[in-house]
């Protein structure tokens, strides 16, 4: 399984305020799709991919009007 570094940008709704939650965490995944389909449930959610040629991958979810965005860099 591969190791990667992963980072979850969540866009504040808040009014006048640009800040971004931001987690970062550890993950053993060989389907970074998958394991970001299984952190974000719900009825309407849309993901795209944007696959790097180093293997590193990025994430974007559109669910409830919230805008997320996962970054996993290869560890």
């Amino acid at each position: 399984m591969a190791e990667y570094e992963m980072v979850r940008e969540i866009e504040n709704q808040c009014e006048r305020n640009q800040m971004r939650d931001v987690f970062f965490e550890e993950v053993e995944t060989d389907d970074p799709m998958a394991y970001v389909r299984q952190l974000v449930k719900g009825k309407d959610v849309e993901l795209t991919q944007d696959l790097q040629a180093n293997g590193n991958v990025t994430i974007y979810v559109q669910s409830g009007g919230v805008t997320q965005k996962f970054l996993f860099t290869k560890l």
